[in-house]
């Protein structure tokens, strides 16, 4: 009954947003430069079974990616994940708060992607890059990308769907030469770290899966959400599952470990040496600027138009959704947070930070999914239950690994999480403040 009002309520015409258009949209967010850059922190917890954490990390995405599946055919809405915290929760400090450190997370996810760049463009600059260069040179990118986006990005469009096309066919030709050149002894099972640093490291590959959501995103345009946006996300995370075990396979197949690991920032470049020398580091490198340099321009943008949404609905301040250039003051006050985090945290601290924010809001929806939606979508309750387990183990493992390596990191996310909730309640109170002061007496 759920599937028949919601295809009711999204009356799109056939073949707005089809199986195959949604499918390429999440594997192209998926596969952006996260892969780039997760690959060496895989490494630095789960050694060289990796592959095995890509593969757990794939597995909590399918669980999560089931409860995001059901709730978008029943909800076909542009706000995706805000929609579903409205629908579970009711509009109020909650939803709002948990509106805002999703927010954040987005922010975090570009803080890495920018790291990313600066590391692979410090690494082709510089034989031993000094990590305020890779601060410096992501810190440049996002200010570069901030001048195209203050003058208009129309024409952005058409360039990124060339470049996701170009980097796909890229990664598969890198994974398949990997594979070819592969030492088998470098992935044997007697070194693999204790178990529970593969579970650990689950916190980190998440992060490289977390993009399939957009495709609820485009829920609304899609003729037959209930069919087609499960399968589309489905279909999506399946073949990057697919793609990231292999490139995993490929990288610790062909670097030791403690190589992966001391170029973290630059672990698929470094990959490229065996087969390729030199000149496969500098193309690997290229593409990987390139890819993630596309990936912060697209990332900017959503976040501007994110922003401006949240402003227009009171869970920001109105600062955010006023006009500036062609774009809006969300977007420099975005990139000015995204750079204050760039040089206060590096990559392994942001990962996590990231990949645990995240698997909170999940969590957080899967359970208002299951505790007060699920009639309304028809979802299996097993299902559902094992999405909340998979995400709240996901976070409890990382924990209990990172508060003997880096408590700190702990406590980061406890105050983004903290400061998401005081910020709600202040706007809250100035709203209310707002409608009384307008109110005749």
């Amino acid at each position: 009954m759920a599937d028949k009002v919601a295809d009711k309520v999204a009356d799109k015409p056939v073949g707005a947003v089809g199986v195959w258009s949604a499918t390429l949209l999440g594997v192209g967010a998926m596969v952006g430069a996260g892969i780039f850059a997760l690959m060496g922190e895989a490494g630095a917890v789960a050694g060289n079974a990796a592959y095995l954490s890509f593969l757990f990390g794939g597995a909590v995405a399918l669980l999560s990616g089931y409860s995001l599946a059901r709730l978008g055919a029943r909800y076909p809405a542009a706000g995706g994940i805000v929609e579903y915290l409205v629908q579970a929760y009711g509009e109020g400090v909650f939803s709002g708060g948990v509106s805002i450190v999703l927010y954040v997370a987005a922010l975090v996810s570009l803080t890495l992607v920018a790291q990313a760049f600066g590391g692979y463009a410090a690494a082709l600059i510089f034989a031993q890059p000094a990590p305020l260069w890779v601060d410096l040179l992501a810190a440049a990118v996002i200010l570069m990308f901030v001048a195209i986006n203050l003058r208009g990005a129309g024409k952005v469009a058409v360039v990124e769907n060339v470049i996701v096309a170009v980097k796909l066919g890229f990664l598969v030709a890198f994974a398949a030469v990997g594979l070819a050149y592969l030492k088998p002894e470098l992935l044997t099972p007697q070194d693999f770290p204790p178990g529970g640093a593969v579970l650990a490291s689950i916190g980190v590959t998440f992060f490289a899966y977390e993009g399939f959501r957009v495709i609820t995103n485009a829920a609304e345009d899609m003729p037959q959400p209930s069919k087609t946006l499960p399968r589309a996300i489905f279909a999506a995370i399946l073949v990057v599952i697919l793609l990231y075990v292999v490139l995993a396979v490929a990288v610790f197949g062909n670097l030791p470990v403690a190589r992966v690991v001391e170029a973290k920032e630059y672990a698929l470049a470094e990959a490229a040496r065996p087969a390729f020398g030199a000149t496969g580091f500098t193309v690997v490198a290229v593409m990987a600027m390139i890819s993630t340099a596309s990936a912060i321009n697209a990332g900017l943008y959503a976040a501007t138009n994110v922003t401006y949404q949240l402003a227009k609905d009171g869970e920001l301040p109105q600062a955010f959704g006023r006009p500036i250039g062609r774009s809006r003051e969300g977007l420099l006050i975005s990139s000015a947070i995204i750079i204050v985090l760039v040089f206060a945290f590096d990559l392994g601290q942001i990962a996590v930070i990231g990949s645990v924010t995240v698997l909170l809001v999940h969590a957080v929806v899967h359970f208002g999914h299951l505790t007060r939606l699920r009639r309304e979508t028809g979802a299996s309750a097993v299902l559902l239950l094992l999405a909340v387990l998979a995400n709240a183990a996901a976070v409890a493992f990382v924990a209990s690994f990172e508060v003997g390596r880096r408590p700190d990191v702990l406590l980061y996310i406890a105050c983004f999480v903290a400061a998401g909730f005081a910020a709600e309640l202040v706007l809250q109170r100035l709203r209310r403040r707002t409608i009384k002061a307008r109110t005749p007496a």
